[in-house]
């Protein structure tokens, strides 16, 4: 049951990070958008190499769903996260 836990974190720090990426991309903000990016690769990959290699069918289904769910919090979370920027255009 605790690794539906770390699913749902692993999901939110993803889609977290993933949206301030898209951000900075918007921004024009080349270093912090690609910093992001290798991060999110690392943590989506891992996940779901993770669930492919360790998890049962039934239980691999449950944790993408648990997974999803924290994707989508964490793209709440990125959005209504303050980005400053000292060029306000």
């Amino acid at each position: 049951m605790h690794y539906l836990i770390l699913y749902f974190l692993a999901g939110i720090l993803q889609d977290f990070l993933l949206t301030l990426n898209w951000r900075f991309i918007a921004k024009e903000k080349a270093i912090p958008a690609a910093i992001f990016s290798v991060i999110v690769t690392i943590v989506s990959m891992l996940v779901l190499y993770n669930i492919i290699t360790q998890l049962d069918k039934e239980r691999g289904i449950i944790a993408i769903v648990i997974y999803a769910l924290g994707i989508g919090t964490g793209t709440i979370l990125g959005m209504k996260t303050k980005i400053s920027s000292k060029d306000k255009n």
